[in-house]
């Protein structure tokens, strides 16, 4: 039987019929598939920082107040108690600092003049005792008014169990707190930033 011969109308069907198949292929993926562009949109709206993002910032300190008798110290921003911290004092935490070597942790107001990254405390902010007047009380006492008084973390040289046994007042005059504490207090605090200590 003799082989049909296909007419070149109908070769050109076959290929239209191919040619359409195809778009409609095409149009089905961009209705699956919306254009990506759009889709980047709302990721770069999500991680934008929110508008008031500076009220989760840590915020300055402008002065440190220490309740001795209730083992607090308080870091405030334009009057305002912005973080509180237990802490420890001198062995003998009761009445105001007379002479080096007696215990006791000073009372009085003075100021952050520098801060030693390397002491033996962790860290530890210098506070300006002994002023003129500690010192003029101390020569009329006959004795020498001491200084080296740091707010500061615990001492370096002990193992973590040991710190768990630090008694309740374990300075020689000093204001103590944990490390991670000193660690946030010490970029909390500039230099310079008044401290007030009271009884």
């Amino acid at each position: 039987m003799p082989r049909r011969s296909i007419s070149p109308s109908r070769r050109m069907t076959g290929f239209h019929f191919v040619v359409a198949a195809m778009s409609t292929a095409i149009l089905a993926s961009s209705a699956i598939h919306p254009a990506r562009a759009d889709t980047s949109a709302p990721m770069a709206q999500l991680s934008a920082p929110p508008a008031d993002w500076e009220k989760y910032a840590n915020t300055k300190a402008d002065k440190i107040v220490v309740h001795k008798a209730e083992r607090r110290l308080d870091l405030l921003r334009g009057g305002q108690v912005i973080k509180t911290y237990h802490i420890a004092l001198g062995r003998h935490p009761l009445g105001q600092k007379i002479e080096e070597g007696d215990g006791r942790t000073p009372e009085g107001t003075y100021f952050i003049d520098r801060r030693n990254e390397a002491s033996d405390y962790h860290l530890a902010l210098h506070i300006s005792y002994p002023d003129q007047f500690d010192m003029r009380r101390a020569a009329a006492h006959h004795v020498s008014p001491g200084g080296a008084i740091m707010i500061h973390g615990q001492p370096s040289y002990l193992t973590p169990a040991d710190r768990l046994h630090l008694k309740q007042d374990w300075t020689a005059g000093c204001i103590a707190l944990s490390n991670a504490d000193i660690d946030e207090l010490w970029r909390l605090v500039d230099d310079g930033v008044p401290v007030d200590i009271y009884p």
